[in-house]
C-alpha cells in the first residue's frame, strides 16, 4: 500500500497528498477499512517532512475520507450509510392525515402570530433607506450592534448577525466541530441541533438535565469520559422541557468546565425576549470560550430571519469570513427593522404582553394537566413536555380528536425513562380544561396519581 500511495502522488504538498489519497479512496483502490501506512513511513517514502503528511491526513479526516483510531492506526472510512430522514422533519404533526373537521396543530413549536409585533410602522419609519454601499461593509449595522451589546449577558469580544438561530448554530458548528469529535448536548435536545452534529460526523453524547438545565455532576462525568470539543446549552426556555438555568447553575457549570480549557461552550438563547427567566450565560465566567446565540424569531417575527452571535473573536471572525463566500451579510433592511422594534416603546410593551400571555397559557395548561395527574413540564417559553405511556398511541389518540403534537423520540439523544410528546402550549389560547382531558387520555398509564408536590420534586422532575 505504501508504494501504491507513493506512486499516486505527483504533488508532494499536503494538499497534493490528500488529493491523491482521496482519488484512490473514491476509485476503490483503497477499500473501506484499509489500514493506512504510518505518517513516518509515508514521509520517508516520499522524502518529505512528517508534518506535511500529518496535515494531509488531517484534511482527509475532516472530509470524512479516513478515520484515526488512536494507537490502532488510521483507516479508510467505510461507505456512507443511506441518509436517514432528519429528526427535524419528523416533528410536524399529522395535520394532513386528520381529514375534515377542526384541526388544532400544536406540533410546530412556533409563536402565536397574533402576539408578534407588526412590522408596518417600523418599515414606514425606515422608508427607502439605502443601507449598503459595498459588499464589504460591516456585517452588523452600528445601531443594531449598540442595541445588542446593551442586552448581551456578558461583554462579547465580537458580534455578528446571521439568518436565524439555526443558521448561527450551523455556522458555529462548522467552525468548532470536526468529523469524529465528541460533543455534549442536553438530553433531551432540540432535534435540528442533533441533525447538524450528525451531518458533520460528530459523536453526540447526551447529558442529563433537571428543572435548572444541565446537571453539573453529569457534565463533569461526561467531560472526564469523552474529552469533547464543545458543549451545547439552551440557557433558558429549553426546547422541549421549558427548563431555564439560574445564574447559580450557570456558575456551577462554568466551574466544572474551567477544568477543561479546550471545550467551547455554545449557548442557544432561542426564546429571547418572550422568555420569563432573565438572560444568563456561562460567558460571565468563561468569556474567552463561550459563544452565545440570541434569536429574535419567536419574539419579533420568524420572517425577520435574524439572530446574533457574540463571543470570542476567533470564532465570530471565522463565521463572518466564511459568510463572505455565501450570503455575505444578513439584510441590513431587516436589521434596521429590528433596531426599530427593539427601541420603539410601544413594541417593547407589546413584547412584554406576549411574554406574560405565554406564561399565562403555560401555567393554565400545566395546572389543568397536574390536576389530572399527568406528568409534564413547561417552565418557560412556548412548549410543554408531557410523559405518555406510549408515544405512537398518544399521537393516534390525539389525532382522533383532531389534535397534532410533536413526537418525543426525535428530541432524545438516548432513551429517557418514559415516552414523551411535545405540545406547543403557546398556541393554546383557551379551553385548557377540555384540552387537558384529551391530553390526559392520550398520556394513558403515564398519568400519575394527583396530590401535592414538594419543593424538592417540582412538576415533571423526579
Amino acid at each position: 500500500m505504501l508504494a501504491l500511495i507513493a506512486g499516486a502522488v505527483d504533488d508532494r504538498s499536503a494538499r497534493g497528498i490528500a488529493a491523491a489519497v482521496s482519488r484512490l479512496v473514491t476509485a476503490g483502490t483503497l477499500p473501506a477499512g484499509s489500514r493506512l501506512p504510518t505518517v513516518r513511513d509515508v514521509a520517508r517514502e516520499l522524502g518529505i517532512s512528517p508534518t506535511t503528511v500529518s496535515e494531509a491526513w488531517r484534511s482527509l479526516a475532516r472530509a470524512g475520507a479516513i478515520q484515526t483510531r488512536g494507537r490502532s492506526g488510521t483507516f479508510v472510512a467505510g461507505p456512507s450509510l443511506p441518509r436517514q430522514r432528519l429528526r427535524y422533519a419528523q416533528l410536524g404533526g399529522r395535520v394532513g392525515e386528520l381529514g375534515a373537521g377542526l384541526v388544532r396543530d400544536y406540533s410546530t413549536g412556533v409563536p402565536d402570530y397574533d402576539l408578534l409585533p407588526s412590522l408596518t410602522d417600523a418599515l414606514r419609519r425606515i422608508g427607502d433607506a439605502r443601507l449598503t454601499t459595498s459588499y464589504l461593509d460591516g456585517a452588523v449595522l452600528p445601531s443594531l450592534e449598540t442595541a445588542l451589546r446593551s442586552r448581551w449577558p456578558f461583554p462579547p469580544e465580537q458580534l455578528t448577525v446571521v439568518d436565524g438561530a439555526l443558521d448561527a448554530l450551523d455556522r458555529i458548528t462548522g467552525t468548532v466541530v470536526r468529523f469524529g469529535d465528541h460533543v455534549l448536548v442536553e438530553n433531551p435536545a432540540f432535534p435540528p441541533v442533533l441533525d447538524l452534529l450528525e451531518a458533520v460526523g460528530a459523536t453526540v453524547v447526551g447529558v442529563a438535565i433537571d428543572e435548572h438545565g444541565m446537571r453539573p455532576e453529569a457534565l463533569a462525568a461526561a467531560l472526564q469520559t469523552y474529552e469533547p470539543v464543545a458543549v451545547y446549552l439552551q440557557p433558558r426556555a429549553h426546547n422541549p422541557t421549558g427548563a431555564s438555568m439560574t445564574q447559580a447553575r450557570a456558575d456551577k457549570l462554568a466551574r466544572v468546565l474551567a477544568k477543561h480549557p479546550a471545550v467551547t461552550v455554545i449557548e442557544d438563547d432561542h426564546a429571547g425576549d418572550i422568555a420569563t427567566a432573565p438572560p444568563v450565560s456561562l460567558g460571565r465566567r468563561l468569556p474567552d470560550r463561550t459563544v452565545h446565540v440570541l434569536s429574535f424569531s419567536k419574539s419579533h417575527g420568524p420572517d425577520l430571519r435574524l439572530a446574533a452571535i457574540g463571543g470570542p473573536a476567533d470564532v465570530v471572525t471565522a463565521v463572518t469570513d466564511r459568510r463572505l463566500l455565501g450570503p455575505g451579510w444578513s439584510s441590513r433592511l431587516l436589521q434596521a427593522v429590528l433596531v426599530e422594534l427593539l427601541t420603539d416603546p410601544s413594541t417593547v410593551d407589546q413584547i412584554a404582553y406576549a411574554r406574560d400571555e405565554y406564561a399565562r397559557r403555560r401555567t393554565a395548561l400545566l395546572d389543568a394537566l397536574d390536576a389530572r395527574g399527568v406528568t409534564a413540564t413547561a417552565g418557560d417559553g412556548i412548549n410543554l413536555w408531557m410523559a405518555v405511556a406510549n408515544q405512537q398511541v398518544a399521537m393516534l389518540t390525539l389525532a382522533a380528536h383532531g389534535i397534532a403534537v410533536a413526537p418525543g423520540a426525535p428530541f432524545e439523544v438516548s432513551h429517557l425513562d418514559s415516552d414523551h410528546v411535545r405540545v406547543t402550549a403557546g398556541l393554546v389560547r383557551d379551553g385548557f380544561d377540555d384540552l387537558a382531558d384529551i391530553l390526559a387520555e392520550a398520556a394513558g398509564s403515564a398519568a400519575r396519581g394527583s396530590g401535592p408536590r414538594t419543593a424538592n420534586h417540582p412538576r415533571g422532575w423526579r
